[in-house]
């Protein structure tokens, strides 16, 4: 009755830690419904975790699932071994001192009068004896006729032929000792029942013997209604092919998990040779269960097990230890209430997995930074891992490298978009602009570009800027002594020139004229420091500047062609304007209004005819106040300009200082 409570708890533990799970991925839900995630994220990361399960279900992660088993079998503390028991094993020293390997009937004879003298509760040979192998088979097969004493058969598994028990031992006493290898050659489960070619029903070794043991304490077998086996009040239940992290593994018989005891002993072991002298302690053998098998490499009876990697490197366990650990595990499940392996339903596992999938989807679409999502993936992973571990540790096994992919593959096509995404959001950002810009510009727009996204436009914002404006004297003069091809690619090659030297300064340009250039200095991000509007404004009469050398250079090649000389004008002035999309969805282009504007332009075209040198560079009081003495000008006065109710301080630009 105790028992049961303390399942009936268990149970309930286990049923609030899958609610808390249910509700964390609810919580996950509202967090996925608060985003605005496009329909193609959610279709291709959809179609993904559908293959994923698809993968999932022909058994392809099977292979990586089992060795995830093995690595947390191996984190586990090792138990005590089980007092329980005693293996009796034929080591290589022992072949080497008997001189005979198999050993003889009578050497077997011998060990079990000497084992049968401290009354055994149950001895367990598991040792082929279908044929005599004298001396001594009379010997033994008197002391086969013990009820205590147990043997072994091979049942036929279209490999290996049968081998038969012992002819004078009855069924009642044999259990047959073939073990259930995974693909990879390594013992996780153990097979209970199987059936021959004849549709004989054997019972395995291993449980033969615990039942010995456990009906002195009044506990018999029983089939439940669902047609599951079941001792006292424990149900082994039986190993799907698709528990835990299998799902296409062999189910035939029935079969569970062992849960070894630990990697080096099950039990106390005593060598053979001990046994024949009598060199052993006799309160290892009193109601004990005794075991005897070959533990020698020699014998090839060696299997490999969740142990054998590791720091357990190419350890392997032996065929007579194998069958103690399980005959060790029915009896704890049963008296020491020592958990067996349990599994998730199906539906359940998808769930998970689907779940864990969706989480890293939801992160790597929430999360901009590249490397700080790598962090936080990272983490997932070891929350994941903690939590598979952490389950495990209760004796539930599931799926741990399913869901790894999920977060990993999701995540994966999730960024892969918003990197795609991003591209595409960088040329529209360009396509913006109207014209190339310098990479620190364009870059910081860039940074800019959540506004451009959310809304389609990047709405209106006021800042302070340096407006330059450039013209051509008597372009139309020049333009009608060309054709409009040669004027086309005479006019291409002075923009382009004019263009990168914007770019040079740290300008956008922000519209071709015709023949005339709007550039902008202190755009897009805005400035928030007199110094920054200074270095912005500096940079504006410096392009200016350059524009003048490098006109020098265009009209000694134009006189070269015998083209006339080619003089410009440019006007700077620095102050507030308003910058954003101009136009539909059709057409838009970053647009710069204001009055700053105004004021750049009427300077440009400012008596036109008071023209010294090749370019007239004027600027305003307002951008003069932020050279820093740093450039030679000219006082030309306050002047009305064109429109406008107050004076203007001008000044003509000659140089740098």
């Amino acid at each position: 009755m105790e028992n049961t409570h303390l399942q009936l708890i268990e149970r309930g533990l286990m049923a609030i830690k899958i609610m808390g799970l249910i509700h964390f991925f609810q919580w996950i839900n509202k967090k996925i419904n608060s985003l605005t995630i496009p329909i193609p994220v959610i279709t291709v990361s959809g179609i993904t975790i559908l293959s994923l399960l698809f993968f999932r279900h022909l058994g392809g992660f099977q292979p990586v699932e089992v060795r995830v088993f093995d690595g947390m079998m191996r984190l586990r503390s090792d138990e005590e071994p089980d007092s329980r028991l005693l293996i009796v094993e034929i080591t290589e020293e022992d072949i080497q001192y008997l001189n005979k390997f198999p050993i003889s009937d009578r050497i077997l004879a011998k060990v079990l009068v000497s084992l049968q003298k401290h009354q055994p509760k149950a001895i367990g040979i598991d040792i082929y004896r279908d044929i005599p192998n004298q001396p001594g088979h009379s010997e033994l097969l008197e002391q086969l006729k013990k009820p205590n004493i147990f043997a072994i058969t091979f049942i036929n598994n279209d490999i290996d032929p049968t081998i038969g028990p012992p002819p004078t031992v009855p069924d009642e006493r044999i259990g047959f000792n073939n073990l259930s290898f995974d693909p990879d050659g390594v013992l996780r489960r153990n097979l209970l029942f199987t059936k021959d070619d004849n549709d004989k029903t054997w019972t395995a070794f291993s449980l033969k013997l615990a039942l010995s043991y456990l009906k002195d304490y009044g506990i018999f077998p029983a089939i439940t209604e669902n047609n599951e086996y079941k001792l006292g009040e424990v149900l082994f239940k039986e190993l799907q092919s698709n528990s835990g992290g299998y799902q296409r593994i062999d189910d035939t018989g029935y079969k569970i998990l062992i849960n070894y005891r630990n990697s080096k002993s099950v039990a106390p072991k005593i060598s053979i040779t001990k046994v024949l002298n009598g060199d052993f302690d006799p309160k290892l053998v009193k109601n004990k269960i005794v075991l005897i098998g070959t533990t020698a490499p020699s014998a090839k009876d060696l299997f490999f097990t969740p142990y054998s990697l590791g720091r357990f490197k190419l350890l392997k366990m032996s065929g007579v230890e194998v069958h103690a650990q399980i005959t060790s595990q029915i009896i704890s499940a049963v008296l020491d209430d020592r958990k067996l392996f349990w599994y998730w339903e199906e539906l359940t596992e998808i769930l998970w997995i689907i779940g864990w999938s969706i989480v890293s989807a939801s992160l790597a679409w929430q999360i901009r930074k590249p490397l700080i999502f790598v962090l936080i993936n990272f983490l997932t992973l070891g929350i994941l891992t903690g939590i598979s571990y952490s389950i495990f540790l209760q004796m539930i096994w599931i799926p741990v490298a399913a869901p790894v992919a999920g977060i990993v593959i999701t995540g994966g096509i999730v960024i892969g978009y918003k990197i795609q995404e991003s591209w595409q959001q960088q040329n529209m950002v360009m396509k913006l602009l109207g014209q190339q810009t310098s990479p620190e510009i364009a870059n910081a727009l860039w940074q800019e570009r959540s506004d451009l996204i959310n809304c389609g436009i990047l709405p209106p914002k006021t800042v302070t800027a340096t407006i330059l404006f450039t013209d051509l004297k008597n372009f139309s003069t020049i333009s009608e002594k060309k054709s409009s091809e040669a004027l086309m690619i005479w006019l291409n090659k002075y923009l382009s020139a004019m263009t990168d030297i914007v770019i040079n300064y740290h300008g956008i340009v922000n519209k071709f004229t015709g023949d005339g250039i709007i550039a902008v200095f202190g755009i897009p991000v805005p400035r928030n420091t007199v110094e920054e509007i200074a270095i912005d404004a500096q940079n504006a009469v410096n392009c200016a500047l350059a524009m003048d050398k490098h006109l020098l250079e265009f009209n000694r090649q134009w006189h070269q062609q015998g083209s006339p000389e080619i003089k410009m004008r440019v006007g700077i002035y620095t102050g507030t304007v308003t910058v954003g999309s101009l136009g539909g969805k059709n057409r838009l282009e970053y647009g710069v209004i204001g009055d700053s504007v105004n004021i750049a332009s009427r300077l440009e075209s400012f008596e036109k005819e008071r023209h010294p040198g090749i370019c007239r560079i004027l600027i305003a009081q307002e951008t003069f106040k932020y050279l820093d003495g740093k450039f030679q000008v000219e006082f030309w006065g306050d002047f009305y300009l064109k429109g406008k109710e107050i004076p203007v301080g001008v000044y003509l630009v000659t140089g740098k200082k």
